[in-house]
C-alpha cells in the first residue's frame, strides 16, 4: 500500500508544473476517462441494429467523439509544451477562424491589401503581444478595437472602391474583433498570477483557469442542447436558431452554474465564485452562439467551414468562447483580487 502511495506521489510530482499542478491534472483525467466512457458508449450504439438507431445520428455522434479526443490531445500537448505553445495554437485557430468568416461573403481587389496586413500584422502582433506577458494588457487590449479599427476603413478608402464600402469595412472589423481579439484572452489567462493561500497551494495554475473556461464553455453549449431538445418548447429566435429555447438557455445556464461550483478546485476562486463565473461564462457563450448564427443566416449558409469531422467549420466551434473569453479574462483580472498582473 505504501509502495502505491509513493508510485502516486512520485507520478503528479512529475507531472506538475506551474502550469499544471495537481488539481489540473485530476481534471484532465477526469476528462480523459470520460472521452474513454463516451468511446466505449459510440462503440455500443455503433453496433446496434440501424432499425433501433437512426444511423445518421449515430455517425455524428460517434464523429463529435473523434473531434472531442484530437481537440483533447491537442490542447494537454499545448499545455505540456508551455505557454508559448498554447498562445501559438490559439493563433492558429484564430487565424483559420479568421480566414472561415471572411470567405462568408466575397471581397474586392481594395480589399485585398488590407486584408494582407489584417492576417499577417495584425493578427500575430496580437498573439505576440499575449505572449510577452501581461505587462503589455495596456497594448493588446486597444491595439484591435482602436488602431486597427481605424486602419481598416482607411485602408479601404486608399484603394478608392467606394461600392458597399461600409459593408466591406464592418465585416472585416467584425471578423478580426471576434476570431482573434476576443479569443486571444483565452490564452491571456495563462499570463496571469493566482495566488493561492498557504492551506491550499495546489489551487489556480494558470492551464487550470484556461482550461476550466474551455470546459465550462463546451458544458455550457451541451446543456443548453439536451434541455432544449428533451424540454424545450419555446424558441428564442427561431428565424436565427430554432433549436435554442428558453428552457434550454435557463437550464443550461442553471447546470453550467452548478458544475462551475464544483470544478473550483481547479481554480482560485471560491465555489460561489466559480459559480457566478460558470454562470456568466454560460450567458456570454449563448450569446455568441446566436450572434454567429444571426450571421450565417444573413449569408445563407449552414456552417462556416469544415475543418475537423464532424465539428462543421472552426469558428462554428468556437463562437461560444469568442464570446466568453473576454469577458471571463476581465472579470478575473479586475474583480476577483486572487488574480494579479505577473
Amino acid at each position: 500500500m505504501h509502495t502505491f502511495e509513493y508510485a502516486i506521489t512520485n507520478l503528479f510530482a512529475w507531472a506538475e508544473t506551474p502550469r499544471l499542478n495537481r488539481s489540473t491534472i485530476i481534471l484532465l483525467a477526469t476528462i480523459l476517462i470520460g472521452l474513454g466512457v463516451t468511446y466505449l458508449i459510440g462503440v455500443l450504439i455503433r453496433r446496434q441494429p440501424d432499425s433501433t438507431m437512426n444511423p445518421a445520428m449515430v455517425q455524428a455522434f460517434n464523429s463529435r467523439v473523434r473531434a472531442w479526443w484530437l481537440m483533447f490531445v491537442i490542447l494537454t500537448a499545448a499545455f505540456l509544451l508551455g505557454n508559448t505553445a498554447t498562445v501559438i495554437l490559439f493563433f492558429l485557430i484564430s487565424f483559420w477562424a479568421l480566414r472561415e468568416f471572411i470567405t462568408l461573403t466575397p471581397t474586392r481587389m481594395g480589399d485585398h491589401r488590407t486584408l494582407f496586413w489584417i492576417f499577417f500584422l495584425f493578427a500575430p502582433l496580437q498573439y505576440i503581444l499575449i505572449a510577452w506577458g501581461n505587462d503589455f494588457y495596456g497594448l493588446y487590449s486597444i491595439v484591435i478595437p482602436v488602431y486597427v479599427y481605424l486602419f481598416i476603413p482607411a485602408r479601404i478608402a486608399l484603394a478608392g472602391d467606394y461600392k458597399r464600402f461600409l459593408e466591406r469595412a464592418a465585416k472585416i472589423q467584425a471578423g478580426i474583433l471576434i476570431c482573434v481579439y476576443a479569443l486571444s484572452y483565452a490564452p491571456a489567462l495563462l499570463y496571469l498570477n493566482y495566488q493561492t493561500t498557504a492551506k491550499e497551494p495546489w489551487l489556480g495554475s494558470s492551464a487550470g483557469v484556461l482550461l476550466y473556461l474551455i470546459l465550462i464553455v463546451q458544458i455550457g453549449d451541451a446543456m443548453q442542447y439536451v434541455w432544449s431538445r428533451y424540454l424545450g418548447k419555446r424558441p428564442i429566435a427561431p428565424a436565427i436558431n430554432s433549436s435554442r429555447t428558453w428552457e434550454g438557455f435557463f437550464g443550461g445556464t442553471l447546470t453550467t452554474t452548478l458544475v462551475g461550483a464544483v470544478l473550483f478546485f481547479v481554480t482560485p476562486f471560491n465555489p460561489w465564485e466559480s459559480a457566478f463565473l460558470a454562470m456568466i461564462t454560460a450567458v456570454m457563450g449563448f450569446a455568441g452562439g446566436m450572434t454567429m448564427s444571426a450571421i450565417k443566416r444573413d449569408r445563407g449558409v449552414k456552417d462556416y467551414g469544415t475543418l475537423v469531422e464532424g465539428h462543421a467549420g472552426i469558428l462554428d466551434r468556437i463562437d461560444s468562447l469568442c464570446f466568453a473569453a473576454p469577458v471571463f479574462f476581465h472579470l478575473t483580472r479586475f474583480w476577483f483580487t486572487d488574480a494579479v498582473a505577473i
